[in-house]
């Protein structure tokens, strides 16, 4: 008997997921609940386990390829009683692929994060489910000899926030010529056709000359233009999987948020002083204590006094929103790109636990098991690479988050004291801020701020933190 699996929805409010990789072929044995494709969503990779014993009879959807919720991705050929015997006889075809189904929703595992910031501005709950439900009966009803009109798809493969933005200037994506892989719209496609007076019709199609493909491997730029063919020494890599979600998401950020970074530094000799104190009842219950924790719980002190900066920005209702939690998100640097886990109520955490728990997220993050509900929720974002090195960078902003704070490698420098000259650890710090939502003299109070508290760090203690 042919199941036809279909992607299911796994939350977060997602329309759509990228295929990173098929752990299985066409032909292979599956054991119910064995792993079976990893899916790149806005949020993480998550791996898709098999909800039927059987065989691998058809994969229709490619690594790499981008598909909605509710289509069809493989055919199973069931074993006899659904259970470990044999396979059916019957072949999967395409009429049967075709047909509308409703199965049980598979096994999903969270891999491997994304860079992808808390969607904000996110179509209503019910928008979402109605447009999933309309893709998934597009996606599965048969296909009748009635055709779209001229220029017009049936239907369109986009990003959220590509749809989301059509939505905003009343176009119909399905009348927008598509450059992307696989007939993809592209953000790009949306703003050229904008631009040219589309209106949301079809523009008129004009005469244009004909012009000579360009090679197989030839590059492109973001608005088509061909480049250069790629030698046959050289290396054609896809934007795939986490890669092209921070391509997304950073693209996103500077495309809505005006950047502007502040930086200054400050005397950490205290902290290192209190780090050294302290690493001894952490190693006791099995924690890592490094400077993170304190400069978290500094950066508490100081979003209190100046709120504005943990806040989320709304463009579609241009507002943004001043957050009372503080959840601060953790660039952290892994084998397939950077992802920001959230730990969650800093607020209310103690400096070990707020080390426990950056330990925990790190590792997980690494380690590609971190869970979908630490990749959400945050309202505030630290990088640091320190550790690495570097003394001073520009962050971009993790939008809709209106601040990132950049924490470099602390050093012994030599400072003026009291009109003598000192060795102290010394730290450069930068901020990188939405210029809508913050002026330059409030990046300046807030990491003075800072600063102070970091310097003399007993003054937490006094000041309730």
């Amino acid at each position: 008997m042919a199941f036809e699996f279909k992607l299911p929805d796994i939350g977060e409010g997602l329309t759509e997921g990228e295929v990173v990789k098929w752990l299985v072929k066409e032909g292979d044995a599956v054991q119910s609940e064995q792993p079976m494709v990893e899916v790149m969503t806005d949020k993480a990779t998550v791996e898709i386990t098999s909800p039927r014993t059987g065989r691998i009879a058809k994969i229709l959807a490619a690594d790499g390829q981008k598909i909605p919720v509710g289509a069809v991705m493989v055919v199973i050929e069931e074993a006899a009683g659904g259970a470990g015997g044999a396979p059916s006889k019957a072949p999967a075809t395409a009429a049967s692929v075709a047909q509308p189904t409703t199965h049980a929703p598979a096994q999903v595992q969270a891999r491997a994060p994304a860079a992808a910031a808390p969607r904000a501005a996110a179509a209503p709950p019910e928008t979402e489910a109605a447009q999933a439900q309309a893709r998934a009966a597009t996606a599965g009803a048969p296909r009748t000899a009635a055709a779209a009109p001229e220029g017009v798809r049936e239907r369109t493969l986009a990003a959220p926030a590509t749809r989301r933005r059509a939505r905003e200037l009343g176009l119909d994506l399905n009348a927008i010529p598509a450059s992307g892989p696989h007939g993809r719209l592209t953000r790009s496609d949306l703003e050229t056709f904008a631009t040219n007076g589309g209106g949301g019709a079809p523009a008129t199609p004009t005469a244009a000359p004909k012009v000579a493909p360009p090679p197989a491997h030839a590059y492109k730029t973001a608005q088509g233009t061909p480049l250069a063919a790629a030698a046959a020494a050289d290396t054609v890599v896809p934007l795939r999987g986490l890669r092209a979600k921070i391509a997304e998401q950073m693209l996103r950020s500077k495309q809505h948020a005006p950047h502007f970074t502040y930086a200054d530094e400050c005397d950490m000799t205290e902290v290192v002083k209190l780090r050294e104190a302290g690493k001894p009842a952490a190693e006791a219950r099995g924690i890592k204590l490094t400077y993170l924790p304190f400069i978290m719980r500094a950066l508490v002190v100081a979003l209190r006094k100046f709120p504005t900066l943990n806040s989320l920005v709304d463009d579609t209702k241009n507002e943004y929103v001043v957050k009372h939690e503080i959840n601060v998100g953790l660039a952290t640097d892994t084998d397939d790109g950077l992802t920001v886990p959230v730990v969650k109520q800093v607020d209310r955490r103690s400096i070990l636990d707020i080390a426990a728990e950056v330990q925990r997220l790190t590792e997980a993050a690494r380690a590609k098991k971190v869970a979908l509900a630490d990749l959400k929720g945050g309202t505030f974002t630290i990088t640091s690479a320190g550790s690495i090195g570097g003394i001073l960078a520009t962050p971009i902003l993790n939008y809709p988050e209106v601040g990132i704070l950049g924490v470099y490698k602390i050093s012994d420098r030599a400072v003026v004291r009291d009109g003598l000259i000192v060795i102290r650890k010394m730290v450069n710090l930068s901020i990188t801020l939405d210029h809508r939502i913050v002026d330059g003299a409030t990046a300046a109070r807030f990491m003075n701020e800072l600063i102070r508290l970091l310097q003399t760090p007993g003054l937490m203690l006094l000041e309730g933190v």
